[in-house]
């Protein structure tokens, strides 16, 4: 059964996204003195008593104005609100009640769902009583003083919330697969995030940076639950001035390292740049799984051999992620959209895997027969003693050999390239770690003096 849902909605900087961080525990939701800030509709998981919820984000309501992307975020707000249990209407209490107030109440009191009435920046408990007194007049039922900074009066808020809310069911939880969706701005990813669930969740519009925070979905398909993020887009680091994009881009790549799998959304009108090239190597660095997603398939004019040449272009200039699996895609029809969750899976599945010790030794035999070490002029070979693998999420491998300096970079492609071809580990990446003698009496000694 999915968790019941609670909408946050309020004109511009009231602090609609510093409540949301305040119920649900968390300082996910950028906050930031700018209006517009938060854009689409963003979910934080929430507790309070026995009852589990989903808080949303959403942007700042202005009725009476069409500029910018104020239409598209009053359409994700009524979205939020039309699949909500319950709604928060969150108002300033130190500016006091506006005619935005106003005209948002008149709309609320038109919804079916419950409505309930935060007054925030209510930072002193014995004015926040006369600060929300002058929003009875909303005539929305009581208005609750609270400071989402502090914390104050949200247990009151939150007591009266859950009796709209049904009780937490029992049931075990599947395992969820986190996939984030990175890439330079305007590459498609709010696109391929809408073309996922099947409906507008993000905004997606040809400005650059309309997706400042990130945007968490969750879906099912086949039996498999898969949580996507939407990131924003990454540029580099001397165009991002301090802001709603800088902490935007800081929200991004977190997303990365908590990621399972990352989908790396290339342009296939722009190719590959020097920006996709640095963010593929941040998701190497991370160790995280990857799925090469080119998308915008459908604008690039195409003969028999196009995606052939076009696969070895981005080989060639992703040569540091070739174990990633690559697709072809257009977010925009649908095109090869769902195959990528069947990439994603196979992904996730190397990148948790374990290798038994008896069958990484079986590799290292077959490759040094095949191919032996090295040997210096001095006449020193390397030596490969044994294998065994020491963690997973990436998969990590400790060959232990005589001395680590005598392989070169060329016989230690080599090796990675062998066990590859022979275990598989498609879509994720693959640490080796070479252990020489020295570290090994180190870490014995180290032992010896523990025990002592």
């Amino acid at each position: 059964m999915p968790l019941p849902i609670v909408a946050i909605i309020g004109r511009p900087n009231v602090g609609k996204s510093t409540v949301v961080n305040r119920l649900a525990q968390v300082q996910d939701a950028i906050v930031y003195d700018e209006p517009g800030v938060t854009r689409d509709r963003t979910y934080k998981r929430a507790f309070w008593g026995d009852r589990e919820f989903l808080v949303v984000d959403t942007g700042g309501l202005v009725f009476d104005d069409d500029t910018e992307f104020l239409p598209l975020i009053r359409e994700q707000a009524m979205a939020a609100l039309a699949e909500s249990s319950a709604a928060i209407f969150v108002v300033d209490g130190q500016t006091g009640l506006m005619p935005a107030d106003e005209e948002i109440a008149g709309w609320l009191r038109q919804q079916p769902v419950p409505v309930l009435l935060a007054v925030n920046k209510c930072e002193s408990v014995e004015q926040g009583i006369t600060q929300a007194a002058e929003f009875w007049e909303l005539g929305l039922g009581e208005p609750y003083p609270v400071s989402g900074i502090h914390g104050s009066g949200t247990g009151e808020l939150l007591d009266q919330l859950i009796l709209h809310l049904p009780p937490v069911t029992e049931g075990s939880e599947r395992d969820e697969i986190r996939v984030a969706i990175a890439g330079r701005p305007n590459v498609g990813k709010s696109s391929l995030l809408n073309a996922f669930v099947g409906e507008n969740r993000a905004i997606v519009s040809p400005v650059s940076g309309t997706t400042r925070d990130t945007i968490d979905m969750v879906v099912e398909r086949e039996g498999h639950i898969y949580r996507l993020i939407d990131t924003a887009g990454i540029r580099k680091k001397k165009n991002v001035e301090y802001g709603p994009e800088f902490f935007g881009i800081n929200r991004a790549f977190k997303a990365i390292t908590r990621a399972d799998v990352v989908l790396l959304v290339i342009d296939a009108v722009d190719g590959v740049t020097e920006q996709d090239q640095k963010l593929a190597g941040r998701i190497l660095d991370e160790g995280r799984a990857c799925v090469v997603v080119v998308n915008k398939w459908d604008a690039v004019e195409k003969d028999p051999y196009t995606i052939y040449e076009y696969q070895k272009t981005v080989r060639d200039r992703l040569h540091f992620t070739e174990w990633a699996e690559m697709i072809f895609i257009s977010a925009q029809t649908g095109q090869r959209v769902e195959k990528i969750l069947g990439l994603v899976n196979t992904a996730a599945e190397q990148h948790k895997r374990r290798v038994t010790t008896s069958v990484i030794n079986e590799v290292l035999e077959d490759a040094v027969k095949w191919h032996t070490p090295p040997t210096t002029r001095q006449g020193r070979q390397g030596r490969i003693y044994y294998g065994t693998q020491v963690s997973t999420q990436p998969p990590a491998i400790a060959l232990f050999v005589n001395d680590p300096e005598l392989f070169n970079d060329s016989y230690r492609r080599y090796i990675e390239r062998q066990f590859r071809e022979s275990l598989g580990f498609t879509g994720t990446p693959l640490r080796l770690l070479w252990r020489g003698k020295k570290v090994r009496e180190m870490e014995r000694g180290a032992n010896r003096a523990t025990k002592v």
